[in-house]
């Protein structure tokens, strides 16, 4: 496997087949396992025999998809969790303690600000939130006990582009650990530990499934951090289901294609939605005028599917365009191979304050789209409906 080439693991890497010489992936639906004797019983337990103990946290199918996703990723080790949140709680409570202090960019998506500001507080841990750029907030930002340092990029709903490299420098001098989360990219267009990052999480929701159809999340890096991420998991249960891990696997097969027309029709729309009249300003890093533009073409193969735009007005505006679109999906959820529309101050970051919100720049009048696999003039159509209505 270690000879073959990135769309090839992704189709070929993490099976075992069967007794049944199964040429499609096995789905294992079982909650426990049997075993050949009290002493394989008792060994399994123990460790010092490999194998499938409870699905809460081995199991057959989950376990194809985790070492299918450490091969895209270029990690040691993966460990699926039940969700992209969960992904990231596991990470924290596995890796963090009472007196730590996290470095989170503010720019995160709303609801892991909340796990941040809100969860891990209570539990005695620090947490300071600055802008993604520029790299001095970060720096300034630094004390003796910070653990733990995590971003996204791009960002969401900005798509502002974080240099890994550099931000992995900056973990390194303070012994500290990287945490990228690579959902919006995938590993078909970035690979974060290849720039020197620690932990990458994943939510599996997204572009990892491609069609909506299953939550899930997963975290990569090391085997000794996975090892203690895996510790939680095992004890707290915020496990994959074996059906969902079915889904992402099958759906990793085709994620290097669906990544690329993602990105090439985002690319054709925010470039179109540069030129309406009712369009005051595009955030995509594809396009050159995107101050991340640069940094993004050397991280990235491609500038994903992602673009957000503010329309002339406020939210009244914005309201609008997005209640006229008919083809677009209204909802929250993005990856999927339908073109998804949502209004980001209301939905996926309301659970900050306005003030918050005004500093991440999620203004009243910005749109996120979620670029899907329809064809590209039928989305112009449709958005242009929306436009118009504006006069």
């Amino acid at each position: 496997m270690d000879e073959l080439q990135w769309q090839s693991l992704a189709v070929r890497s993490g099976i075992t087949r069967s007794p049944e010489g199964e040429h499609s992936e096995a789905l294992f639906l079982t909650s426990s396992y049997v075993f050949d004797s009290a002493e394989h019983a008792a060994a399994r337990f123990a460790g010092d025999d490999p194998g499938n103990v409870y699905s809460r946290y081995t199991n057959p199918t989950v376990r194809s998809f985790e070492e299918r996703l450490a091969a895209l990723e270029g990690a040691e080790a993966c460990v699926a969790t039940a969700s992209g949140m969960a992904a990231i709680l596991s990470t924290c409570m596995a890796l963090l303690k009472a007196g730590d202090h996290v470095i989170c960019s503010r720019d995160v998506f709303g609801t892991t600000r909340t796990l941040f500001a809100k969860y891990l507080a209570n539990f005695g841990v620090e947490v300071s939130f600055v802008p993604l750029l520029p790299l001095e907030g970060w720096r300034d930002a630094l004390r003796d006990n910070t653990r733990l340092l995590y971003l996204e990029t791009p960002s969401n709903p900005l798509c502002e582009v974080a240099d890994i490299q550099s931000m992995a420098a900056i973990a390194q001098a303070s012994d500290a650990l990287l945490v990228v989360d690579n959902c919006f990219c995938s590993p078909a267009l970035q690979r974060p530990l290849s720039f020197g990052a620690d932990i990458v999480i994943h939510s599996a929701t997204k572009y990892l499934d491609g069609q909506g159809r299953c939550v899930g999340g997963a975290v990569l890096g090391r085997q000794e951090l996975m090892d203690e991420v895996l510790g939680f998991l095992r004890s707290c249960g915020p496990t994959m289901s074996a059906f969902n891990a079915w889904v992402f696997l099958k759906g990793l097969e085709t994620l290097s294609l669906r990544m690329q027309a993602h990105s090439a029709s985002a690319l054709l729309l925010a470039r179109w939605l540069q030129e309406q009249p009712n369009v005051e300003s595009v955030f995509y890093a594809g396009l050159e005028s995107h101050p991340g533009h640069v940094l993004a073409a050397k991280q990235q193969s491609a500038f994903g599917g992602v673009l957000s735009f503010r329309v002339r007005g406020e939210k009244a505006a914005a309201w609008k365009v997005i209640d006229a679109t008919r083809l677009m999906s209204l909802t929250a959820n993005l990856g999927d191979a339908k073109t998804t529309i949502v209004h980001p101050a209301t939905t996926t970051h309301s659970r900050i304050s306005p003030q918050e919100r005004h500093e991440a720049g999620i203004t009243d009048n910005l749109i996120r789209i979620a670029v899907g696999l329809e064809d590209i003039e039928d989305l112009k159509a449709d958005l242009q409906r929306g436009l118009e209505s504006l006069g």
